[in-house]
């Protein structure tokens, strides 16, 4: 964006975050004068990058409620949730092969599941009701001796719903299976802990959360066997080899101080600003109907259908506005979302979806203006269309 033009309301935060000030201020001089490589304990440039990153481990641990020694760096949620799925799968193919998850769940998990599918493995992927929420009941009916992993995410980038973690934690532990969930689009916005969720694996990526990008971590509770993915140096417990990136995770551990700062506040100020901008479409605009669980949601999602008219024509329609139509990983995707299908909404009012991801620089200004030019999109594409 150059000088001359006029600002962009940017609401694509669930696709990534802009890093915080506070955070690249406290990345900065890990590029250069604190430049050690943190497994170089011989010397004091390398004890003092190791400080650094202990110290953003123990930050991030105490966001999710873990041991510090339990955080795994990884390059970000992708590798992640492969360290996770791919770890126990191979690390319990003696015992058992056997794995449970979502049909909504990110394609670095459904698309994992399908190379392990090949390989012998068996998924089952569990559908979701029209408000995107997994039944527990469910879980512990697909279970068998064979099950090895329940693989369920915290709550869907595209439509927002928070699943029953709990509960199903509770299942998991109780059948002694390992409980894995992809947290990515819900720590720093809500509150997640492992301990009380009953959460043996988790991942977390730092984009999200007005962090860097490039970084991200599993939460590996003490105790479960994982076989490495990538394996070289034997850095981080040789759980995942290669040389650390002390100033990305130095960004990570800020941004996941200031999500521990702020206690839920600036969570609770986009939720009114959600549900505002909810207002809005639903007053001004016919034959909208959201997506997802209308209360167990993120509190900066929104994910509206409006019908008769196509959503990725909308999200070019409006005037200074980003948006997005679903996850990043697949907005370029032809077909309608399968997360908003997976919901029971026919192929063609899949279609005209919109997600609406808020975030910390948001006002109430910029939501009016949201309501206006989306009203005003559709408003125009629908006297295009042929359809009645």
């Amino acid at each position: 964006m150059t000088g001359n033009e006029e600002k962009t309301i940017y609401m694509d935060h669930h696709a990534t975050t802009p890093a915080l000030p506070e955070v690249v201020e406290a990345m900065l001089p890990y590029f250069t004068r604190n430049f050690g490589n943190p497994a170089s304990s011989t010397h004091e440039f390398g004890r003092v990058a190791c400080e650094a990153v202990d110290e953003a481990r123990g930050r991030i641990a105490a966001l999710i409620g873990a041991n510090p020694a339990e955080i795994v760096f990884t390059s970000g949620a992708t590798e992640s949730n492969n360290l996770a799925v791919r770890g126990i799968a191979e690390e319990n193919r003696r015992r058992g092969n056997h794995i449970v998850t979502c049909a909504i769940e990110h394609h670095a998990i459904l698309d994992t599941c399908e190379r392990l599918e090949e390989k012998g493995f068996r998924v089952t992927r569990l559908p979701v009701d029209r408000d995107g929420l997994v039944d527990p009941e469910a879980v512990k009916d697909a279970i068998t001796p064979e099950t090895i992993l329940i693989s369920i995410q915290f709550a869907n980038g595209e439509i927002g719903t928070i699943q029953p973690i709990e509960a199903i934690g509770k299942i998991a532990n109780r059948r002694g299976v390992a409980f894995h969930c992809d947290a990515v689009q819900a720590v720093g916005r809500v509150k997640v802990d492992v301990r009380k969720c009953g959460i043996d694996l988790m991942s977390i990526s730092a984009h999200k959360m007005y962090g860097p990008k490039g970084i991200g971590a599993l939460f590996l509770r003490a105790g479960i066997p994982i076989t490495p993915q990538i394996t070289g140096g034997g850095q981080e417990g040789d759980i995942r080899s290669g040389t650390l990136n002390v100033p990305a995770i130095v960004g990570f551990g800020k941004a996941c101080e200031i999500a521990r700062r702020e206690e839920g506040k600036e969570a609770a100020r986009q939720g009114r600003l959600r549900d505002r901008l909810r207002r809005g479409l639903e007053a001004g605009i016919e034959a909208a109907a959201l997506s997802g669980h209308p209360e167990r949601r993120l509190p900066n999602n929104l994910n509206f259908r409006f019908r008769w008219v196509d959503g990725e024509a909308i999200v070019q329609g409006v005037k200074g506005i980003a948006l997005s139509t679903g996850s990043a990983c697949s907005t370029g995707e032809k077909q309608a979302s399968y997360v908003i299908r997976a919901l029971g909404v026919p192929e063609e009012e899949a279609r005209g979806s919109v997600r609406f991801g808020l975030g910390r620089d948001n006002t109430e200004e910029e939501i009016d203006l949201v309501i206006e030019q989306v009203e005003r999109a559709v408003r125009r594409l629908r006297e295009m269309s042929p359809l009645p």
